[in-house]
């Protein structure tokens, strides 16, 4: 009988690492395991409705911005993802979650803010946020003019669309006030999206395209 009991209690030790590893796996349902450091560089492709967009992501702009998108980029997080609010002559905006579920969990999931250090030019991308300081979720905006003015409000830059910007000219827009309602985006999602603006741009998919080589 002890024998018996000591076989279990080893077997529940070496099985007790299996367990953590499963509860610690990174997932979009879990935004405390989605923490992953980012290269100092990368690139993400998104493959949109309009086309395909290249973004160069430059760590040292915005440490926490740049880990941010990377997390969710390789999570899939952008992937059926719309630009719901596309302001011609100033910024394509998006990167709320089509799945409502998921939307709730990061939507309040913010980042502390990162100084600011590039400028808000055309092509740059930058995370939204509110009035409120480190208000970034995951939220971002494609920069269509010179916005130079959202730099001094805590707007950080943290890439550059290197590839694509004459795609992302084209992506549609409903105007200036006609935006669909956040608060309907978080509790409905895609649906919501579908019905009622069924030609916005979609993220198709979002990859991360390449990462350096670390030096041997």
């Amino acid at each position: 009988m002890t024998r018996v009991l000591t076989a279990l209690a080893l077997a529940a030790i070496f099985a007790l690492p299996a367990v953590a590893t499963a509860q610690t796996k990174p997932s979009l349902k879990d935004p405390a395991s989605l923490t992953e450091k980012a290269p100092d560089t990368y690139k993400v492709k998104l493959d949109t409705s309009a086309g395909p967009v290249v973004i160069d992501v430059h760590r040292d702009w915005a440490p926490l911005g740049a880990d941010r998108f990377y997390n969710l980029v390789k999570h899939g997080f952008y992937d059926d993802v719309r630009f719901f609010r596309v302001i011609p002559g100033f910024m394509a905006q998006g990167g709320m979650n089509g799945d409502p579920a998921i939307q709730k969990l990061w939507g309040r999931n913010n980042i502390n803010d990162d100084p600011v250090k590039q400028s808000n030019k055309r092509g740059f991308v930058t995370f939204a946020k509110t009035n409120a300081p480190n208000s970034r979720s995951t939220q971002i905006f494609i920069n269509y003019a010179d916005n130079s003015s959202l730099d001094s409000q805590g707007f950080a830059p943290f890439g550059q669309v290197t590839t694509g910007m004459e795609v992302v000219d084209k992506f549609e827009t409903y105007g200036r006030n006609n935006v669909p309602a956040q608060g309907m985006i978080t509790a409905e999602g895609n649906a919501y999206l579908q019905k009622d603006y069924p030609k916005l741009t979609v993220i198709k998919k979002a990859t991360i395209e390449s990462t350096p080589e670390k030096k041997k």
